[in-house]
């Protein structure tokens, strides 16, 4: 069995979602990526739809312990309504302290990370990146399953450092 090749056709724009990690990039900096999230234990696979000369490859697998400071504690507290179920943490988050929470994600969930990594005609190394905070034993967490936990706003170095520990790199 023959080893897949090298993507080589880089996209002709960057895509709307996409955050740039660096310009005036290079295609052995895209592969060096890819063969480093493989080496760690990283899945890299094809973006479905695209063909296999494409320069896009989704990376998925890294999660991230203790990371309830990335949490979109605004977010949370807009979703709580009357018909929330009680918890301490989400009683405290709304009076204001955001820390219960905080300690309660610590200490059931990590931040998991998928990123859809890319490179394009002009030479840019772009990302979409995907994160989603999962209950590390489910059913452990007294949290409600559809609380949206969700993570902040992040800029294009917090993302580019991310990408760059999901691919071993950092």
């Amino acid at each position: 069995m023959t080893a897949p090749a090298k993507p080589t056709r880089p996209l002709p724009a960057r895509p709307a979602g996409y955050v740039e990690l660096a310009r005036y990039s290079s295609l052995g900096r895209f592969w060096t990526y890819l063969a480093s999230a493989a080496r760690v234990g990283r899945e890299v696979k094809e973006v479905r739809g695209d063909p296999p000369e494409t320069c896009r490859r989704r990376i998925s697998g890294y999660a991230l312990p203790g990371a309830a400071l990335l949490l979109d504690v605004a977010r949370v507290t807009d979703s709580l309504d009357e018909g929330f179920a009680l918890h301490p943490a989400l009683i405290a988050l709304l009076a204001g302290d955001p820390d219960s929470l905080r300690a309660e994600l610590n200490a059931h969930y990590e931040l998991r990370l998928d990123a859809v990594l890319a490179f394009t005609a002009a030479r840019d190394l772009i990302a979409r990146p995907e994160f989603r905070f999962a209950p590390l034993v489910p059913g452990l967490s007294e949290l409600p399953a559809d609380l949206p936990l969700r993570a902040r706003r992040m800029g294009r170095d917090e993302v580019h450092v991310l990408v760059q520990r999901a691919c071993g790199l950092a």
